[in-house]
């Protein structure tokens, strides 16, 4: 019986015990967010569209969200930790690198002018980003 359970039950038990840490830890995951609905449509003459983004340890949240080409875009980017790189706000295509001080609200405004993926990321080759897609 110690045989058996030497040989079998003790590496099933550490195999069922690696894949309960491993499904708790989220640090890399690349999950993507749906954008919540907007709770009415928008005028042309209301403004820029308020976005909120945070940077946190999974990077900027959240990501990807949605743009209008065309629509001006007013970003309230708050930094809430200092366990990243991501110290700023880099957009390369709109000429923006705005530093992120922690835990203070920071205006970023642009209009994005066309459409697809726009990339934007911390200041070190965007090793942290997150995404808008232009329509």
């Amino acid at each position: 019986m110690r045989r058996f359970f030497s040989k079998i039950i003790k590496p099933l038990l550490a195999l069922a015990a690696t894949g309960a840490v491993l499904s708790s830890q989220q640090g890399c995951s690349k999950e993507q967010k749906a954008e919540p609905p907007a709770a009415e449509a928008r005028k042309a003459g209301d403004g820029p569209r308020v976005i909120s983004l945070s940077v946190t340890e999974k990077g900027y949240e959240p990501s990807p969200i949605n743009l209008k080409k065309d629509e001006p875009v007013k970003l309230l980017v708050t930094r809430k930790t200092e366990q990243t790189c991501a110290t700023e706000l880099v957009m390369k295509d709109y000429g923006i690198h705005t530093p992120l001080p922690l835990n203070t609200p920071v205006e970023i405004a642009f209009t994005p002018n066309k459409t697809g993926t726009l990339t934007y990321g911390c200041a070190m080759g965007q090793m942290i980003s997150g995404t808008f897609m232009v329509e």
